[in-house]
């Protein structure tokens, strides 16, 4: 296929050389009604190319096939049978694909790391989850992927399970056995989603992990914007061979897909893929060279440790990791990776992607530079400089893995719609939550709806947000109360 072309690219540039006129949505009529204030503030162009998809771009009956020859390239480029895009990110994303695998009453093995959204899409459609263990950590208390092994457990335990989603890259950038695991569910039949979302550049050079359509996976979701250049909610869906049905797919996500899709989204999907055919393998060559270096360059500063491969990859750990996730270890300084994060931005402008109690995550992407490495270097030094004005870490009640395993007693569905009560935390152990409560970044909850709540699971909580922890999901995000099942 010819991956210089870029179909909805092409399309708009046409519309804009066409001086169309609209009279349908949106609203602000390719910018014009938009107030000075706010175009100063998005640019003039945002809006130029804010145009409608339908009897816009193209015309009412999308006779032209932009978007579908863009999937196309897509798909292509990525070695998968089918491609869709999507503009409501790959929290929907990932929900239409459960919905095209099982439904009401019927069972999905799924990785307990896994992300909000997907218990979200739980308690939407029904369904009954077959919990997979992941491997933790408990020296670090950090999580990792479960291994084919853990699968085929729960596979002996639910036989009639409709099949698997797997979190695999984890906002750490660790990697799951997406190869073994697959082979386990081809095994019985079934078909292996992967929630991909930190994982849109992995097919572009050979020195990152496996990606899903490479290993076998049956369908996955994409977040082009996290590790690409896609905006905030583009997404993509990727089908291979036939154990889900693509009419199925489509019908499912149709349930949840917005009836207005945003062009630009499109447009950087597309431009990405055709950025990423062409120059993809140099700038992700430059880009795991400079964190290479980074990482030398940190682990020379006292009290900083960046995480190397013999900590993450291995038995009881993951199967590979993405070198461009940097995480760096804090806790040597004697305060939290909340801490280090909120000085970081309020005294050097440096956002990290991801903090915990005693980490933070620096993404880099093919988009940064020696110079911006720089940046984030001299703001690390000038941290371990201040360590004395930082705050002690916070007495946060760590879990055991097994505090952290908790019994599912109800369909999630059903915790989340039945009739609730709130108590404060205090005497929530025993309960069965009626409420996803999930630490954000990276948004994977501590105990989901139908869940009874462990003593350890319910004070990791309340002192971890004590300690700086943000839980955006729970009806008191203070934790002082929590949503359970009404007895």
């Amino acid at each position: 296929m010819d991956h210089a072309r870029a179909p909805v690219l092409e399309a708009l540039e046409t519309y804009h050389r066409s001086g169309r006129h609209a009279y349908s949505p949106p609203g602000h009529k390719g910018g014009t009604g938009v107030d000075t204030r706010v175009a100063l503030t998005l640019g003039a162009d945002v809006f130029a190319s804010d145009v409608l998809a339908l009897n816009g771009l193209d015309d009412r009956r999308m006779s032209g096939r932009f978007l579908e020859h863009a999937e196309e390239l897509m798909a292509d480029a990525v070695d998968a049978d089918r491609t869709c895009f999507s503009t409501c990110g790959s929290s929907l994303s990932v929900k239409a694909a459960m919905l095209a695998v099982a439904g009401p009453g019927e069972k999905l093995l799924v990785a307990r790391n896994a992300h909000k959204s997907v218990i979200a899409g739980l308690i939407l459609a029904g369904i009954e989850p077959v919990w997979v263990k992941p491997r933790y950590d408990a020296a670090r208390h950090l999580t990792h992927p479960p291994g084919p092994d853990a699968v085929a457990e729960a596979f002996g335990r639910a036989p009639d399970a409709k099949g698997m989603l797997l979190v695999t890259p984890t906002a750490y950038g660790m990697c799951a056995d997406i190869r073994g695991i697959a082979q386990v569910c081809h095994d019985h039949d079934r078909p292996l989603i992967v929630d991909e979302a930190w994982g849109a550049h992995l097919p572009f050079h050979e020195d990152l992990p496996s990606w899903a359509m490479d290993a076998g996976a049956d369908l996955c979701v994409t977040s082009v914007h996290k590790m690409g250049s896609g905006l905030e909610q583009g997404s993509v869906f990727h089908l291979r061979g036939d154990l889900v049905d693509p009419a199925v797919l489509t019908l499912r996500a149709d349930l949840l897909n917005t009836t207005s899709p945003s062009v630009l989204m499109w447009a950087a999907l597309d431009g990405w893929r055709r950025q990423m055919v062409r120059d993809g393998h140099e700038l992700l060559g430059r880009a795991l060279k400079l964190a290479r270096r980074l990482r030398e360059e940190v682990a020379g500063l006292t009290g900083l440790a960046p995480l190397e491969e013999p900590e993450l990859v291995g038995p009881d750990r993951s199967f590979a990791y993405d070198p461009l996730l940097v995480v760096i270890d804090v806790s040597d300084l004697g305060t939290s990776g909340y801490a280090a994060a909120e000085w970081l931005r309020n005294h050097r402008q440096v956002d990290v992607g991801l903090a915990d109690h005693r980490r933070i995550v620096a993404q880099l992407t093919h988009a940064d530079t020696e110079e911006s490495c720089v940046v984030l270097l001299d703001a690390l030094t000038e941290l371990v400089k201040q360590r004395s004005a930082l705050p002690p870490p916070a007495a946060v009640r760590l879990p055991t893995p097994e505090g952290l395993e908790l019994e599912t007693v109800m369909l999630p569905r059903d915790a989340f719609f039945g009739p609730v009560e709130q108590v404060p935390v205090e005497e929530a152990a025993g309960r069965i939550a009626a409420e996803p409560a999930s630490p954000y970044p990276p948004g994977v909850p501590v105990f989901c709806p139908g869940e009874r709540i462990s003593r350890e699971a319910a004070e990791f909580l309340r002192t971890g947000v004590e300690a700086g922890m943000y839980v955006p999901d729970a009806s008191d995000q203070s934790l002082r109360t929590v949503r359970v099942v009404a007895e």
